[in-house]
């Protein structure tokens, strides 16, 4: 009889088949010609646009195609059309230069030494200030670290921002955190975490919370597409599904985390969005760079949580224009015309042609607006320089350090806090700003 503790015996000789592991691998590296034809974006206008509260087993066309709205022809399509005013376009792409514009002026910051580090979002503007301005200016939002236009759009002064980036003494967090991971409680945005994901599941409690105590706020989280492959995401889900959460999972596919192409978090076997559909999800699958869809996407997603129809999962299908951070060179990963050959084009210069199509925009107007931002950025940089930059002192006195952990400082950490200022003093001759 076999001794069911020793495996089975493999014979000497075989017909299977030896197995293989497989590495995905983006098609195209540095020096190769980027080509984007094997991605189908379908037509503007064609995919449907269901009932707020469809069942999501019935939304499966919309979590492999891709809803658009601005067409070839620079008109809108279709019934994901939102019909916003000429003056909500305007808003809209003023807050998209604006944003532009800043990043601009904070990189060239950061590469004159004047902060640590900054992240820009060049090309994905759409997919942050089109969501926020179909939000309620209430509703809370817990983004990762490339919606800077969602503060804007909400209208959080560009000062406080910059002063947040410098880590200077004007920083309401007091030069606690990354340069670029703002918080403010008076525009509902909560404070942005350098761990991935996070955000996931802190937006989910949120919006439990809210449906709990009969509010009338939904919440809406932003996270990468390589972030999906965290743990954090996938418990999001699970919580979101289960108690028909009043919240929006907002996918960002701009096709690369850090320097590894979408691949790596699952993109090569379905799309994202699709992934709601395992957990029973809604989900919209959008042309990132079209800000018309994503403002219809996001208000669609709105309507069905405030109607007590649960969350919806929608991917945004856009392109990262430039590199992850200061801290990284894209050439070293992918192709040099990825940027020219991406078939969806750029978010502000669609958005710009389909107000002068409408007739409610000019290239004068626009060169104006883009003049006007630059200028109002650099005063602003200027302004907040004034509170100090990085290495040259004019940071948070070094009390503050023992603060904002206990609502009154337990004796001990007082005569620690005291002890190290008399220290300070004695060596320096002053309680010498840290930092």
């Amino acid at each position: 009889m076999a001794d069911p503790a020793k495996p089975p015996a493999i014979p000497a000789e075989t017909n299977r088949q030896p197995l293989s592991l497989h590495v995905p691998e983006p098609k195209y590296r540095p020096g190769d010609q980027a080509d984007f034809s094997h991605i189908d974006i379908g037509a503007p206008g064609d995919q449907p646009r269901p009932d707020e509260g469809v069942h999501p087993s019935q939304m499966a066309g919309l979590a492999y195609g891709l809803v658009r709205v601005l067409g070839d022809d620079h008109q809108a399509h279709g019934p994901w059309n939102p019909r916003l005013s000429p003056d909500t376009l305007r808003a809209m792409l003023g807050h998209m230069a604006m944003v532009r514009a800043f990043d601009e002026r904070m990189f060239r910051g950061q590469r004159q030494g004047k902060t640590s580090f900054y992240m820009k979002c060049t090309g994905e503007e759409a997919t942050s200030i089109a969501p926020a301005m179909a939000l309620a200016s209430d509703d809370m939002v817990f983004p990762s670290y490339r919606q800077q236009g969602i503060l804007i759009a909400r209208g959080y002064p560009l000062l406080e921002m910059i002063n947040q980036i410098y880590s200077n003494k004007a920083d309401k967090l007091k030069g606690r955190q990354l340069p670029i991971m703002y918080s403010s409680r008076e525009h509902s945005f909560f404070t942005i975490s350098g761990n991935l994901a996070t955000q996931c599941p802190q937006a989910v409690g949120w919006a439990m919370a809210s449906a709990a105590k009969g509010d009338s706020r939904i919440a809406a989280t932003w996270v990468g597409e390589g972030s999906t492959a965290e743990g954090d995401f996938h418990a999001a889900c699970t919580f979101a599904a289960v108690y028909n959460a009043p919240v929006i999972l907002n996918v960002v596919n701009n096709q690369w985390a850090i320097s590894s192409f979408s691949g790596f978090a699952g993109g090569e076997r379905t799309t994202f969005a699709a992934r709601g559909l395992g957990y029973g999800i809604a989900a919209l699958r959008v042309d990132g760079n079209d800000a018309l869809a994503c403002y219809a996407a996001a208000e669609w997603a709105a309507n069905r949580a405030r109607g007590n129809h649960g969350p919806t999962l929608i991917e945004y299908f856009t392109y990262r224009a430039e590199g992850h951070s200061t801290s990284d060179d894209p050439s070293g990963y992918r192709s040099a015309q990825e940027r020219e050959e991406w078939p969806l084009g750029d978010p502000v210069t669609r958005l710009k042609k389909h107000l002068i199509a409408i007739g409610e925009w000019d290239e004068e107007r626009h060169a104006a607006m883009d003049l006007a931002c630059a200028e109002e950025v650099k005063a602003t940089t200027k302004e907040a320089e004034k509170n100090g930059i990085l290495g040259h002192g004019l940071h948070h006195p070094f009390h503050t350090m023992f603060e904002d952990v206990y609502e009154e400082l337990p004796w001990h950490l007082e005569e620690q806090a005291d002890q190290a200022i008399r220290e300070r003093i004695t060596k320096f001759g002053t309680e010498r700003p840290f930092g």
